[in-house]
């Protein structure tokens, strides 16, 4: 595998010499491994480390594969991990019970490398594909009021829709102007301010304070271009304690002020060049 960085896998199988041979064979093919010997476990290493992809057996001594997959599925964050049930039994009774509780496979033991291969490669494409959909198709209808004056508008949302994330984007569109930081945000999703940077960061690209600063620009833009608030007014609408902090934050994200960037687009506006 030639990517920098290697998918996690998690392996959930209570018997230890066939979680050793799943281990052992993928960590080979380049990906990274982490593994748990029960249900309950698997579901504390899935929250923990929210891995790419996850093989589950179904028969296991504490909670079966369905129960793990139903708690998982429960959960925001890990709701969208690719989920194979592997195990010894192969009927279409239990294929048919794996995919009414959402398993995205279902391989019979015993099963060989390359099959695993097959299937997880598959899975990953098309969780790549969805999570590629979900960043650059989007749209949303909002209705803005500042300082009594409405500004009805039609635009794409400046957030991804990616549904384990979206506590988050929620989170930060509805307090983004009450000078929220990294810290409120993770509180208010209940996990770490480091872990939750590192969560967003690896499927976005962006950290946490980043999209609080594009939410703020986004608004800004909207008042500078819609409304007569001087630029003071607009920072503190925005989430902003102090002007200079907001008209810096404003010029490296634009290369311009805020005061030219106004007169620039109102000027556009108001004198549209003719096709």
């Amino acid at each position: 595998m030639t990517d920098a960085i290697s998918p996690k896998i998690l392996v959930i199988e209570d018997d230890a010499l066939t979680r050793k041979i799943y281990l052992d064979g993928l960590e080979s093919e380049g990906f990274d491994m982490i593994s748990a010997s029960n249900g309950t476990k698997g579901i504390e290493q899935a929250l923990s480390h929210l891995p790419d992809l996850i093989i589950c057996d179904i028969l296991m001594p504490d909670i079966d594969g369905y129960t793990v997959l139903e708690k998982l599925r429960q959960n925001p964050l890990a709701a969208v991990i690719p989920f194979i049930f592997l195990t010894g039994r192969g009927t279409n009774e239990d294929f048919r019970r794996g995919m009414e509780f959402g398993a995205d496979d279902y391989i019979a033991k015993p099963a060989t490398l390359e099959q695993l291969l097959r299937a997880i490669a598959t899975r990953l494409e098309k969780k790549q594909a969805f999570l590629s959909y979900c960043c650059t198709n989007y749209d949303n209808i909002s209705l803005s009021q500042h300082n009594g004056d409405t500004v009805t508008k039609e635009e794409k949302s400046i957030f991804p829709v990616v549904p384990q994330l979206k506590e988050v984007f929620d989170y930060i569109e509805a307090n983004y102007d009450k000078g929220i930081t990294l810290s409120d945000v993770a509180q208010s999703v209940g996990y770490s301010a480091a872990y939750l940077t590192n969560r967003v960061a690896k499927i976005t690209g962006e950290t946490v304070n980043s999209w609080i600063v594009k939410r703020r620009m986004a608004a800004a833009r909207e008042l500078l271009k819609n409304t007569s608030q001087n630029i003071e007014e607009i920072a503190t609408t925005v989430g902003y304690q102090n002007a200079c902090h907001f008209s810096r934050q404003f010029r490296q994200h634009h290369d311009i002020p805020p005061q030219t960037w106004r007169k620039k687009h109102q000027f556009i506006e108001s004198f549209p060049v003719e096709a």
